[in-house]
């Protein structure tokens, strides 16, 4: 098992604390793939080294972390434990959009406890972005009173339902606009059900809730009614860089075990030396991304090939990590074996369709003798 040792240059990750964070949560990860269902232990870990005040302002006892320190947190944090980030980064979604919003008294009744790990809260919103947009019919429905929103259907897709205290999710009304609301889980009404079995991640306990005629009152209101209201700038901080920053670090796992493989036999360094310079040059486009140089005319900082570059990055490293291991990274249990399953998970997270179209076309490359 490889350790974590350097000390890194920005402030917020510049301490022995944070260094044995990311070590206590490497020595844990497998036990979240092996049988323990939730990463509760690790949140209080995250809780302790502050971690969860990153996306919270300090008006509301957060610390709020730029864009570039998220992404490199986030990134380290993957390559220590990806389930345990993963779930963070949902997590941080329903932090950042309830940050965004102009609805100050649901700020002040939630954030604060959000900051300290008190309380906790998820998103649901893949069926307004990517998922189910195909059905004609919403999937969730809102109707509109005075003073509340009655939303039915199911969300599909919520990681920590059955931990959450809010879901923020949203619907669409009758008119086509949509809401987006910080819906809390013990209104009458909320069913969460059990979480979908998974490839990998399976402690992120990620499933359905379903919503009949739940009524949540307007006090909870994030944002709209509005067309497309996730296109308002509801929050959601670096959007997809953070995806990125898991996969860059789910990588660096990979290519840290594959350099420790390396050791002994010097021939897998021919793999080894170019998927690191590779990774080198992502999270370093991936950074400048998030300091705001994207606006430059680098096609290699958009947000879309940075995300390109690193699923396919982190899905070359985990098999690169598996061939060196051979046999025994084929058994269930090993490092490599989880490696695989877990890099495959970036081809269906928060994928959208140019990302899914350049994998497809890698797939089917074939070259020629």
């Amino acid at each position: 098992m490889f350790e974590f040792s350097a000390p890194y240059n920005q402030a917020s990750f510049h301490s022995s604390s944070f260094l044995e964070l990311l070590n206590q949560l490497l020595k844990t990860t497998s036990e979240l793939e092996n049988g323990r269902s939730w990463p509760g232990h690790e949140f209080d870990q995250l809780a302790d080294a502050d971690v969860l005040r990153w996306v919270i302002p300090a008006e509301w006892d957060g610390t709020q972390i730029s864009a570039e320190e998220l992404v490199l947190g986030y990134e380290m944090l993957a390559q220590a434990c990806l389930v345990t980030t993963f779930v963070l980064t949902q997590r941080n979604g329903a932090c950042q959009r309830i940050v965004a919003c102009d609805n100050e008294s649901l700020k002040a009744e939630l954030l604060p406890g959000l900051a300290r790990g008190d309380i906790f809260a998820t998103v649901g919103i893949s069926h307004l972005t990517t998922s189910r947009q195909h059905l004609q019919t919403p999937a969730v429905r809102v109707e509109q009173t005075s003073d509340r929103f009655i939303m039915s259907g199911s969300v599909p897709w919520v990681t920590g339902a059955n931990h959450t205290d809010y879901v923020v999710t949203g619907g669409t009304c009758d008119d086509g606009r949509q809401v987006l609301i910080a819906v809390p889980t013990s209104l009458a009404g909320v069913t969460v059900g059990e979480p979908v079995r998974l490839m990998a991640l399976n402690a992120s306990q990620t499933g359905p809730v379903v919503l009949d005629k739940v009524e949540v009152d307007k006090r909870f209101l994030l944002a709209g009614p509005a067309e497309q209201v996730m296109k308002l700038g509801t929050g959601g901080g670096t959007g997809s860089l953070a995806t990125s920053a898991l996969a860059v670090g789910t990588a660096a796992a990979s290519l840290a075990r594959l350099k420790a493989e390396a050791v002994q036999r010097p021939d897998l360094n021919e793999a080894y030396k170019p998927l690191l310079a590779e990774h080198d040059a992502i999270a370093n486009d991936m950074r400048a991304a998030a300091r705001g140089d994207a606006d430059t005319e680098n096609p290699c900082l958009s947000a879309e090939s940075i995300r390109q570059r690193a699923n396919s990055l982190v899905l070359r490293s985990a098999q690169a990590y598996l061939a060196a291991a051979k046999g025994a990274g084929f058994a269930a249990g090993h490092p490599a074996s989880r490696a695989v399953r877990e890099a495959m998970f970036f081809l269906v997270w928060s994928c959208p369709q140019p990302v899914l179209s350049a994998a497809l076309r890698e797939f089917a490359c074939s070259v020629s003798h």
